[in-house]
């Protein structure tokens, strides 16, 4: 190995696990990108995921239906969403009851939501899987964990 080579892996330092998260990387090495397109508004590709890590290797799916969990991250950060936007029409628009305000809140509310959809459905798989896998400091030497319930003939059944 040169000495260039050596250096910046020794001088690699991760990015934190949020940012990561955030970010859509693998949260084992914190450098692999999950999803297969960058835009999550592509919307024929928005869930696309690599099948492995392309820098540690490790497996995104860790068994059948495993992001099936990830629809609680997402309602969550949908709740937080919503209740910002509520609090922020209250601050620069006002609510009432005398008028039509908090029916447009809905609607401005609904649209929102409708539009970041495909952005938080990436981030709740990001971190749902962030949950379950990891920072493995030495993940150059270490190899993953491989998984035991996964069932090819049964991946796409749903």
């Amino acid at each position: 190995m040169d000495q260039a080579k050596s250096t910046s892996l020794v001088n690699d330092k991760p990015i934190p696990g949020f940012i990561s998260a955030l970010q859509c990387k693998c949260p084992r090495c914190r450098k692999g990108k999950m999803f297969v397109t960058r835009n999550p508004y592509n919307l024929k590709q928005t869930l696309n995921m690599h099948k492995e890590c392309v820098e540690c290797k490790q497996p995104f799916e860790l068994e059948v239906g495993f992001y099936y969990g990830s629809s609680y991250v997402s309602y969550g950060m949908s709740i937080a969403l919503s209740v910002a936007s509520l609090i922020a029409w209250y601050i620069f628009v006002g609510l009432s009851i005398y008028d039509n305000r908090f029916i447009y809140w809905l609607v401005f509310n609904a649209l929102f939501l409708l539009v970041m959809q495909p952005l938080l459905m990436r981030l709740a798989r990001s971190i749902w899987l962030a949950f379950f896998v990891r920072y493995n400091k030495n993940w150059r030497t270490n190899p993953p964990e491989r998984t035991e319930r996964t069932n090819k003939d049964q991946m796409n059944n749903w």
